[in-house]
């Protein structure tokens, strides 16, 4: 009898790591956006379709971090929210997604985690593994992220340049183009607009594309277009494919979707997939 309750014991026991172990995937937003973005975007929604819970938010308050928890029945399938200063530059932004990380992988020990990252999410989130380590990260899904910048973000900082001569005429004729609002806004984020510039000496992307990276899986989902849809307007294809990116040049799988920038319930699925 002492023989069946030893090997039923080690049975159980060989069995305990496997029943433990949860898919654990962190959503990183972009520029101008947070967390609320997966939710509205139906992303979230096509992800439980596939079994996946939201177990946690992470963010900021202006009393310090705030880490939510949610009840997520158990599943072995778990995706957590940040919400990064989309306005700051990326360093900071980078240091508050660490956070996040470190509070994500000290609730679950035992499990490696995938971070999804939108847009400039994607290069904040790059940046975080590259200053930081990659620690629990094993893998890394970028959708269409600009990695070799966009000339968006270059046209956006020339907006804002009042100064010369004519700067007050200047600005006078874009706050009238685009509004108050909108030219405040691009004025205090100046910062991480000039992390999103193509890459030349003196940028951020510049540094960070020639840095070693973890060896770690990386993923590039690029927008394309089609006979109806234009495809991305805001960052070009090229741009999002980590595999144009020099210290990881071939280490990309690449998925390929004929859609816009913003997310859609198609990423969702397509996550869903790749996850």
């Amino acid at each position: 009898m002492s023989i069946y309750r030893t090997l039923l014991g080690a049975l159980i026991l060989l069995a305990m790591p496997f029943c433990a172990q949860a898919k654990v995937t962190v959503l990183v937003h972009g520029y101008l956006s947070n967390a609320s973005t997966w939710e509205r975007s139906g992303v979230n929604a096509m992800l439980r379709q596939a079994g996946w819970r939201q177990a946690g938010h992470l963010g900021i308050s202006p009393t310090g971090f705030t880490d939510v928890a949610l009840p997520h029945e158990d599943s072995d399938k778990l995706f957590y929210t940040v919400d990064l200063p989309s306005l700051a530059p990326a360093p900071i932004q980078a240091s508050w997604l660490k956070a996040a990380l470190d509070r994500i992988s000290a609730r679950h020990p035992e499990q490696d985690i995938s971070i999804v990252a939108h847009s400039a999410g994607g290069v904040v989130a790059r940046l975080t593994l590259v200053q930081y380590g990659a620690g629990k990260v094993k893998r890394l899904i970028t959708i269409a992220a600009p990695h070799l910048g966009t000339d968006k973000a270059v046209r956006a900082l020339d907006a804002v340049d009042d100064g010369g001569m004519f700067g007050m005429i200047k600005e006078w004729l874009v706050r009238e183009e685009i509004g108050d609002g909108m030219y405040n806004t691009l004025q205090v984020s100046r910062g991480i607009l000039f992390n999103l510039v193509p890459p030349a000496p003196g940028t951020l992307l510049y540094w960070l594309n020639i840095q070693p990276h973890p060896d770690i899986e990386y993923v590039s989902v690029i927008r394309s277009g089609g006979y109806v849809i234009a495809g991305d307007l805001i960052v070009p294809p090229f741009s999002q494919d980590m595999n144009q990116v020099p210290a990881l040049r071939g280490k990309s799988k690449v998925y390929v979707t004929v859609q816009g920038h913003e997310l859609t319930p198609n990423d969702g699925r397509l996550l869903a997939e790749i996850l």
